[in-house]
């Protein structure tokens, strides 16, 4: 049960040796929700301590209790264990949240109670690392992309509901901050002769660079295919696997989706895998030796910028293009060949058709100008009839 006790703080007696009102004080007893009992001094009059006690009566049958001594918990505590609630992602996944983590969010706001946050603050805070001058002890001065400044941002409004949630805060500060907007990157589309020139610039590599840009797989998922995943005679290749680069590690695990797929490849490009995969077993990989992962190559010395310099020397137009815009290909060579939107999905293992049509609606522009055509023609032949009658 609460209850309002008095008190005394210390001062001088009067002359009969007793306090004085005016040293008077009235403590509030109460029980929180988890039934665990606390208290609140300092009141001077009777009635404050009653407006108290009957406000935190009021937001615990409301649900809107806020512990006091739980809103001092630091970010840095509080992000630590939001971290260590993630392990369902993939180790892919966790490790930019961890950096991110560990560059931006934890200086700044690591030793920070998670009550004395503002929102002004925050704003503050993704206007300067988007702007670039930002730093911490980790850092330098400089531009971030709107990619990390966004990731960091997510973190630091993630704690706060979660914070919010465990009643240490009333509502989180970050919610309503202004982000910088992701410049949405023109995909670069090979045609299939500068597939080739590209393919016969990675030299020993150039099934590989054929692979990808006709399945549409991720680096991960091609180099990760063991030859019992082809299937020669349907010309299909199945994804069960994915080996990703993480912290100087190849990790394996499932595919982005957590879904297994079969992906067609064209007839040609058998022959090539039949030679990657001559005089090695079921399980071992297709590609490189067989027992160890074709690694990534370096965006600044590795042999697929070579390839891409190499290209570009035999052909002006040829675009400057990363190994994931090969998948950009394969998407841009299926559309272009007749393939709808539900096939390129299935393909690529987008979640729905929505998503492929949201990363690629340039592809099928094609598709809406026929659309027009294709009904005018329709209405034409339906209406034969029609004009007949109306003529005689």
């Amino acid at each position: 049960m609460a209850s309002i006790e008095t008190y005394y703080v210390k001062g001088e007696l009067t002359k009969s040796g007793r306090p004085r009102d005016a040293d008077r004080r009235y403590m509030v007893r109460y029980r929180k929700p988890d039934n665990k009992s606390t208290d609140k001094r300092g009141f001077r009059t009777r009635r404050e301590a009653e407006i108290f006690l009957h406000a935190k009566e009021t937001t615990k049958h409301r649900g809107e209790f806020i512990d006091v001594s739980a809103a001092r918990s630091p970010i840095g505590t509080l992000g630590e264990h939001w971290l260590a609630t993630k392990v369902g992602l993939k180790p892919s996944a966790l490790a930019p949240l961890e950096s991110t983590w560990r560059l931006y969010v934890e200086p700044q706001w690591g030793t920070r109670p998670v009550a004395s946050i503002r929102h002004s603050e925050v704003q503050q805070w993704v206007a300067e690392l988007a702007a670039g001058t930002a730093t911490t002890k980790h850092t330098k001065p400089g531009t971030r992309s709107a990619t990390h400044v966004i990731r960091a941002y997510g973190i630091l409004a993630a704690i706060l509901d979660v914070a919010v949630k465990d009643r240490r805060i009333a509502s989180n500060p970050a919610r309503g901050v202004e982000l910088p907007r992701k410049a949405k990157r023109a995909h670069p589309y090979l045609t299939h002769s500068q597939v080739e020139l590209l393919a016969l610039s990675a030299k020993q590599h150039g099934t590989l660079v054929r692979f990808l840009a006709y399945t549409g797989e991720r680096w991960g998922e091609a180099v990760e295919q063991r030859v019992m995943d082809l299937d020669m005679p349907r010309r299909r290749t199945n994804v069960r696997q994915n080996a990703v680069l993480v912290n100087g590690k190849i990790i394996v695990g499932t595919p982005k989706n957590h879904e297994a797929r079969s992906v067609p490849f064209p007839a040609f490009l058998a022959e090539e895998l039949t030679a990657q995969c001559e005089g090695k077993s079921q399980t071992q990989l297709v590609f490189g030796s067989g027992d160890a992962h074709v690694r990534t190559p370096s965006t600044r010395d590795g042999w697929y910028r070579a390839a891409i310099l190499r290209a570009q020397a035999a052909d002006a137009t040829f675009p400057r293009l990363t190994l994931h815009d090969l998948r950009h290909t394969a998407a841009s060579l299926a559309v272009s060949s007749g393939a709808n939107v539900k096939a390129v999905q299935k393909m690529l293992g987008h979640a729905s058709a929505a998503m492929t049509l949201d990363i690629y609606a340039d592809l099928f522009d094609d598709d809406l100008d026929a659309v027009g055509t294709h009904l005018d023609a329709a209405r034409s032949q339906a209406l034969v009839g029609i004009s007949w009658v109306r003529s005689a």
